[in-house]
């Protein structure tokens, strides 16, 4: 089965969130090819929370799960510690106050 690169999923997921007038900006560019990805998602009023792709241990399935959340400004300093261990990383920044992320949709995983 082949892989998607990290930058084609990043362009479906932008392009996904544009048609819900989500707005969504790439903060940091990653490998193009097996850069991980790093979602932050801001709700606008001083909260953020995180979420990178994993594995749920029941199934085996890539799931998306939230790797923290809190104040913006503690989930910025947590993406900088990420990117100073990996600085193939991709953070794409979510602007939602209703907190929709899109990311437990189908073709998402």
């Amino acid at each position: 089965m082949a892989r998607l690169t990290a930058r084609f999923w990043v362009d479906a997921y932008l392009a996904r969130l544009r048609v819900f007038d989500i707005p969504a900006f790439v903060v940091a560019h990653g490998d193009d090819t097996g850069g991980a990805v790093l979602v932050k998602l801001a709700t606008l009023d001083g909260r953020a929370a995180l979420y990178q792709r994993s594995f749920d241990m029941m199934s085996g399935a890539r799931v998306w799960a939230e790797l923290a959340a809190g104040p913006e400004r503690e989930m910025d300093e947590a993406v900088a510690r990420q990117r100073g261990f990996d600085p193939d990383l991709w953070v794409i920044e979510v602007e939602d106050r209703a907190g929709r992320h899109l990311l437990d949709q189908e073709g998402l995983a």
